[in-house]
């Protein structure tokens, strides 16, 4: 499958420092976003640490005969495990923590997609923006109970509150799955900086009228920015070229 793939960062108009970090591989093979949290030091080094880690683990095991679901459950158990030992050898950074999304293409298979947190995965098909995650946030459980509508999330006060992240002891499992994909998809992968200021309408309507990934990028973050830019904002583009379709089939872990 053929990709074309482009990302960028920006610190917002609000914060001196940018605690978001994200990785491309130069192959295309995978894709990692992270919104650390925690501090000055704590964010930047838990986003960074998580990000290094799974790209490790991926390189290191990508031509296994381990399936891309354990690849990724493992890759992120690491992840935690790597924050939680930093957290212990720097107390003064016990509370640092980290979102991830993180979506694999391996070897021809089905393309797999893993997070933790709000930082988010959407799939832009034939202009129609679908978010391909759910956010582990109070508020994205409550309107999933039908305690809040989506509107009121956007205001609600706990609305930044996650229920799960990299670097915490009682991380629960992880959500892993496989993505189907067809010629023609767009996929974005962003931090929260991004969704905090623009509706998916407005992320749609930018994609829509920008073929081009890198200034697609580009305008999306200085739309966050335009908005108020109080976040970190980070943003991977990913378009699939060919006119293959790729089917999802769950895989079991071993």
């Amino acid at each position: 499958m053929k990709l074309s793939f482009t990302g960028a960062s920006d610190p917002g108009l609000i914060r001196s420092n940018n605690q978001d970090f994200y990785y491309i591989d130069p192959k295309g093979r995978f894709f990692i976003v992270a919104d650390g949290m925690g501090g000055h030091a704590g964010g930047e080094e838990a986003s960074r640490i998580a990000a290094e880690e799974i790209k490790s683990f991926l390189l290191a095991n990508w031509d296994s005969e381990k399936s891309s679901q354990y690849l990724l459950e493992e890759a992120l158990g690491k992840a935690n495990q790597a924050i939680l030992q930093d957290q212990e050898k720097n107390p003064e950074r016990a509370d640092m923590g980290t979102t991830i999304v993180v979506v694999t293409f391996r070897n021809g298979e089905t393309p797999w997609r893993a997070h933790v947190g709000d930082s988010r995965l959407y799939r832009f098909r034939e202009q129609i923006l679908e978010q391909m995650t759910q956010d582990h946030t109070w508020v994205a459980r409550a309107i999933q109970f039908g305690d809040i509508t989506p509107d009121e999330a956007r205001m609600h006060p706990f609305r930044h509150v996650l229920s799960q992240c990299l670097g915490r002891e009682d991380l629960q499992e992880f959500d892993v799955k496989p993505l189907e994909v067809q010629s023609g998809d767009r996929l974005l992968l962003c931090s929260d900086g991004l969704t905090e200021e623009l509706m998916d309408e407005k992320i749609a309507s930018f994609l829509t009228e920008t073929p081009t990934l890198d200034k697609a990028a580009v305008n999306l973050i200085q739309a966050a920015k335009d908005q108020g830019g109080h976040d970190n904002i980070t943003v991977i583009l990913v378009s699939l070229e060919d006119k293959s379709v790729v089917q999802a089939q769950t895989i079991e872990s071993h």
